[in-house]
């Protein structure tokens, strides 16, 4: 989730058992605990631009690293305020720990994957229950939030959590009932494909993205979760192949490597891009729900050296009328 949600879940927690007199150390400190794992992102290398995704959402979010990264953010809250405060370390601590510990979990909600069970296990927890960016799960949050701490409430507090995990139940709803409509989509069309992922759509949870691969393509579609489902035929393309699509790759190379360091990251759905052959994309996500899509990817050039890394690519290009059709398609239109 994006860091004002991860704070102020952070913040919600630790306030919700928290006595009066110690809402506001339990909301600041629950907020640094609740964004601190995600200082991850530092971890970087200008020579390997694949380093990130391997340790975003890593180690820092694993379910055995919460009581020791709640012990540093402890260490440097009662050092920067909670001991001028008069603040016990250890209510510093459990303050911490009750804020560290949502936020690997409200990770693991979105669709980008989260290493719950490192080091035991490297794969990406994603239940796709929320989007990444979701205002009408941060916003009530967030007031709730400010309000306990001005008014010393906790019960607001528990109010906010309460409404988190209501939301998630409901992505997860409106997640079952567009799978449903998926599978029915994929036997009309003759296909049985051993997995469906459906995803939210950007911000909200009444647009997802539905992808399948069968027979070497994926197939992905929009599918609105009103009060009727309503489906927005899309696109097929091949799956990665890169025997096929680059030919000319030594496999002992390190685009080669990269590439299955970016399948991994991206769970195995990955393409070519039609209008760059050269470049790799996540179809996980897409501006448009039914489109071909990829946010970002990777690119690969044919005159790089055997140790030369593909280059990571975020699009922030949007074509013209692109928030319009995305309106209309939220509208049902």
């Amino acid at each position: 989730m994006d860091p004002l949600t991860q704070g102020a879940l952070g913040a919600a927690l630790p306030q919700s058992l928290a006595q009066p007199a110690r809402i506001h150390a339990a909301a600041l400190v629950g907020l640094v605990a609740g964004m601190a794992p995600d200082l991850d992102v530092l971890i970087r290398s200008s020579e390997d631009p694949l380093l990130f995704l391997e340790y975003h959402r890593q180690f820092t979010h694993a379910l055995v690293f919460i009581p020791v990264g709640a012990l540093i953010v402890a260490s440097v809250c009662h050092l920067l305020f909670t001991r001028r405060w008069q603040l016990p370390f250890r209510i510093t601590v459990l303050f911490a720990l009750l804020g560290y510990a949502t936020h690997a979990l409200l990770d693991a909600c979105t669709s980008y994957g989260t290493q719950l069970l490192w080091p035991f296990s490297s794969h990406r927890f994603s239940w796709d229950t929320v989007s990444v960016v979701d205002p009408l799960l941060t916003l009530p949050l967030l007031m709730l939030v400010a309000a306990a701490a001005k008014w010393r409430r906790a019960s607001l507090a528990a109010l906010a959590v309460i409404w988190v995990i209501s939301y998630q139940v409901a992505g997860y709803k409106q997640q079952q009932r567009a799978q449903t409509l998926a599978w029915e989509v994929a036997a009309q069309r003759g296909h049985a494909p051993t997995e469906i992922v459906v995803r939210p759509g950007f911000a909200n949870i009444l647009l997802w993205r539905s992808v399948y691969r069968y027979a070497g393509y994926f197939y992905a579609d929009g599918i609105r979760a009103g009060l009727q489902l309503q489906l927005y035929p899309g696109a097929a393309m091949p799956t990665l192949d890169p025997r096929r699509d680059f030919p000319w790759l030594d496999p002992d190379s390190q685009q080669a490597r990269d590439i299955e360091r970016f399948n991994w990251f991206s769970q195995g759905y990955t393409a070519i891009a039609a209008e760059t052959p050269s470049r790799i994309l996540d179809v996980r996500y897409s501006l448009l729900p039914h489109e071909r899509g990829g946010l970002w990817g990777i690119e690969l050039s044919e005159d790089a050296g055997s140790t030369a890394h593909a280059a990571y690519i975020v699009s922030r290009d949007m074509p013209a009328g692109t928030l319009r059709r995305y309106w209309r398609m939220l509208r049902g239109l």
